[in-house]
C-alpha cells in the first residue's frame, strides 16, 4: 500500500457559506473530519497542497494523518468536490478511522504481461470492463493497485473476478455476483457493438420523434374535426 500522507489542517470555529468563501479567498478549503464515534471535526486545508495529493492518483486509498493543533488524525479520504467552471476544490470530507478499522475503497486494476497474450498479438483489444474494483480491506493494507496477468488469453477470453488474487486483507465488496473485469475482443466485434449501439440509440431517437409527430397530427385532427363542428352548428 501506498505510504501514509500528512496534510496540515487548522481548526475551523465559523461554519457556514460566508465563512467557506472566506477561507477559498485566502486559498484554504473548508472540510471535515467525521467517523470513529466521535463529533465530527470542521477544518480547513491549504488548497495548492490537497491539489498536489490528489495529483498523487492514490490519494482516495491512501491514509491520510491529518494535522490539527498538534495532533495527527488517522482518516481515509472519502470526497472531494469540485467547483464545476474553475473545478478548484471546494470542500472535503475524511472519515476518521478507528483501530482495526475496515474500509471500502476502489482500487484501480493494472494489466501485465500483454506481449504474453496470444489474442492481443493477433490484434485483439482488451476491453476493460472495469477500470477499478470496489473492495473492502483493513484500513492498514489497502492494496495501491490489483494486477491482472493476461499471459494466455486468447480472443473471445475474459478474467471474471473469481480468477484474481486479492491481497490479504481484502475482499470483494460485491458478493451477489462472479463479474467480468476484462474481456479480449476482436477489433471488427468491438466495432460491430459500437455501431449496434450507435444504431439502437438512433432508432430510439427516431421511435421518439415519431411518437411525437403523431401526437402533433392527432391534435391537428381534433382541432379541424372540432372548427368543422363550430361550422355545421353555425349552419
Amino acid at each position: 500500500m501506498s505510504d501514509a500522507l500528512t496534510l496540515p489542517a487548522v481548526s475551523r470555529d465559523r461554519a457556514g457559506k460566508g465563512a467557506s468563501r472566506a477561507l477559498r479567498r485566502e486559498g484554504r478549503v473548508p472540510a471535515v473530519i467525521y467517523g470513529g464515534k466521535e463529533d465530527p471535526l470542521t477544518v480547513h486545508i491549504e488548497e495548492k497542497e490537497l491539489r498536489r495529493q490528489l495529483g498523487t492518483g492514490h490519494f482516495f486509498n491512501s491514509i491520510v494523518l491529518v494535522e490539527v493543533g498538534g495532533d495527527k488524525v488517522r482518516t481515509l479520504p472519502k470526497d472531494v468536490s469540485f467547483h464545476p467552471v474553475s473545478d478548484r476544490p471546494m470542500h472535503a470530507d475524511f472519515l476518521r478511522l478507528a483501530k482495526g478499522a475496515k474500509v471500502d475503497v476502489n482500487v484501480p486494476v493494472v494489466f501485465i504481461n500483454e506481449e504474453e497474450s496470444p489474442g492481443l498479438k493477433r490484434g485483439g483489444v482488451l476491453n476493460m470492463v472495469r477500470h477499478d474494483l470496489e473492495l473492502v480491506c483493513d484500513a492498514d493494507r489497502i492494496p495501491d493497485e490489483i494486477v491482472i496477468d493476461v499471459t494466455g488469453l486468447e480472443v473471445g477470453d475474459a478474467v471474471h473476478f473469481s480468477q484474481i488474487t486479492l491481497p490479504d486483507g481484502s475482499e470483494s465488496a460485491i458478493t451477489d455476483r462472479d463479474f467480468t473485469v476484462v474481456t479480449i475482443v476482436a477489433p471488427s466485434a468491438l466495432k460491430q457493438a459500437e455501431t449496434e449501439a450507435a444504431e439502437a440509440e438512433a432508432a430510439e431517437a427516431e421511435a421518439l420523434l415519431e411518437g411525437e409527430t403523431e401526437g402533433e397530427t392527432e391534435g391537428e385532427a381534433s382541432e379541424e374535426g372540432a372548427a368543422e363542428g363550430d361550422s355545421e352548428s353555425d349552419d
